[in-house]
C-alpha cells in the first residue's frame, strides 16, 4: 500500500506552470528523493501533496486514500522557509508544536527531551530561540516535524545551513526512520546527498520530471564511463584518444570521462592506465565508476539549466 501517491498533478501559478504531469509513488520504508535545481517545482509538490495548495488537474493519495486533511495528523512536515518563535523558550516551543499535533503537555515534554538528546541539543531547551544558531534551529525544527511520530515525513533542503558533523547526524536519523518502517521524502538540489541515501528519485526540470526510478535501476542505466585517477608526474596520458573530458580538482584529483555510448561501445579505461604506467606517471588512484546524479542530470538538461 503505498504511502504516497500522486498522479499526473499539473500547477500553473500565472503564466509559469510549475509543475507539469508529475507521477511519483511512496512505499513504507522507502527514502525518496525529489531532486532539482532551485525553482524546478520541488515545492511547489511538496505543497500539493500536503494540502498547502491544490492542483489544477491530477489526483493526490495519502495512506492509499484520496487527499483528506484528516490524514496530515500523520504526516511531519519541515518546510524550507523555517518557521520558530524568536522569542520562546526552546523546549516550550517544541511542546507547543507536539500539542498542536495531538499530544498531552507531559507527553510532549517528555518526548521533546528525548529529541533533544538525541540530537546532542539538551543544552539548549532553556534559552530563546534567537541565540541559537542557524544550525541549532534547524535540528529544533527538525523535532517540530517529527515528535507526533509522524508515519510519513517530508523534509524540505534539510540539511541547509548544518555543518557536517551535525548533517551527519540528521542524516542517521532520518535511516533509522526509514529502518522502522516510514516513509521518508526529502527535496533537495544536492544531488550527492540524495545519491547516499535515497531507495528512489524524481529528478525534475522546469516542472517537468526528466528521470525517476529506483535509484539502481537508474544509475545502471548509464555505463561506467568515468575514471577518478591521483597521480604525479607527466600528465600526458590525459591525452589519450579514449578520454573525452578531464575535470581537475583539487588535492591532485582528476576526474575523466571516457568516451563510449556504454550501448554498443563499452568504454575502456586499460590504455589510458596503460599510457600512465608506459610514461613513468605515477599512479596512486585509479578507479573506473559510474556517473553521479549530478553528472547525470546534467547530461539530460544540458546547458538548459536556469541561474
Amino acid at each position: 500500500m503505498p504511502t504516497v501517491e500522486l498522479n499526473n498533478i499539473r500547477k500553473v501559478y500565472e503564466n509559469k506552470v510549475a509543475v507539469e504531469g508529475l507521477t511519483l509513488r511512496i512505499e513504507p520504508g522507502t527514502m525518496f528523493g525529489l531532486l532539482g535545481p532551485n525553482g524546478s517545482g520541488k515545492t511547489s509538490s511538496i505543497r500539493m501533496m500536503i494540502g498547502i495548495t491544490v492542483p489544477d488537474s491530477g489526483t493526490v493519495s495519502l495512506f492509499n486514500k484520496p487527499f483528506d486533511r484528516d490524514a496530515l495528523k500523520r504526516v511531519g512536515y519541515l518546510p524550507e522557509e523555517r518557521g520558530l518563535y524568536k522569542k520562546m523558550n526552546v523546549l516550550d516551543q517544541i511542546v507547543f508544536m507536539g500539542q498542536l499535533r495531538g499530544l498531552s503537555e507531559t507527553e510532549a515534554t517528555r518526548r521533546g527531551k528525548q529529541w533533544a538528546e538525541r540530537l546532542q541539543i539538551t543544552e539548549a531547551l532553556p534559552k530563546k530561540t534567537e541565540e541559537l544558531s542557524k544550525g541549532m534551529q534547524q535540528k529544533i525544527q527538525f523535532i517540530t516535524a517529527l515528535i507526533h511520530e509522524p508515519e510519513l515525513v517530508i523534509m524540505d533542503e534539510p540539511f541547509s545551513g548544518l555543518d557536517p558533523v551535525n548533517g551527519a547526524l540528521l542524516q542517521d536519523t532520518l535511516l533509522q526512520l526509514r529502518s522502522e518502517g516510514k516513509a521518508i521524502l526529502f527535496s533537495t538540489h544536492r544531488m550527492d546527498q540524495v545519491e547516499k541515501m535515497c531507495d528512489a528519485i524524481a529528478l525534475i526540470h522546469r516542472g517537468k520530471v526528466v528521470l525517476e526510478g529506483n535509484m539502481r535501476d537508474v544509475k545502471n542505466a548509464y555505463p561506467r564511463n568515468r575514471v577518478e585517477v591521483v597521480y604525479e608526474g607527466d600528465n600526458s596520458f590525459l591525452r589519450n584518444p579514449v578520454v573525452e573530458e578531464v575535470k581537475e580538482y583539487g588535492g591532485g584529483i582528476t576526474n575523466i570521462k571516457l568516451r563510449g555510448d556504454g550501448v554498443t561501445t563499452m568504454p575502456d579505461a586499460q590504455p589510458l592506465l596503460a599510457d600512465a604506467v608506459r610514461n613513468g606517471t605515477r599512479i596512486t588512484r585509479f578507479e573506473v565508476k559510474e556517473p553521479t546524479l549530478e553528472e547525470i542530470f546534467i547530461e539530460r538538461v544540458g546547458g538548459n539549466v536556469d541561474a
